[in-house]
């Protein structure tokens, strides 16, 4: 116990970085940006959304494309994590000249003006998460938007648009 350190000296740590050699940091996130959402894409998100149950040979048709392109585009996007996302908007005067802007974006699906914590709340599809930045941005920038919050959804647990053919039925 003659040997001692110093005081103000943590021997620990000069231990530590003499026995333990440095180690690169592993490399971290996609190796390769995922593939975005083009034309075609969009047209069968858009059949299916018009009509779930529509076949990939009639889709196909009304693309101009095979079957089979529509079959394996179907499946490449299930595959992939597009990113939507529920984002409250905050405004500074009337939100409507915000919400008519937004609502022409071709990547936001749901614009309403609302009462309560925040005036609008708008639902985006974005192809990757880099994209769905460059949205929350552009909303930002926007004149007459004082802050937006952004909730990326995790699971979607129930989506529905049949409920106009509920009418009539007993509740």
């Amino acid at each position: 116990m003659t040997g001692c350190a110093p005081h103000g000296t943590n021997r620990l740590a000069l231990r530590r970085t003499i026995a333990q050699p440095a180690v690169a940091e592993p490399r971290r996130g996609p190796i390769s940006a995922p593939p975005r959402i083009d034309g075609l894409d969009q047209g069968i998100i858009e059949a299916l959304q018009a009509n779930g149950r529509e076949s990939f040979r009639a889709i196909a048709s009304r693309l101009g494309v095979s079957e089979a392109t529509v079959r394996a585009r179907y499946a490449r996007l299930c595959g992939e994590d597009i990113e939507q996302a529920l984002i409250g908007v905050k405004t500074a005067g009337s939100p409507e000249p915000v919400a008519d802007e937004i609502a022409s974006w071709i990547e936001a699906d749901y614009v309403v003006v609302t009462a309560g914590q925040y005036d609008l709340v708008v639902e985006v599809v974005a192809a990757d998460r880099r994209e769905l930045l460059e949205l929350t941005n552009r909303m930002r920038a926007l004149e007459g938007v004082v802050s937006t919050e952004t909730f990326l959804y995790l699971q979607m647990v129930k989506q529905l648009y049949d409920w106009g053919t509920r009418v009539g039925e007993e509740h």
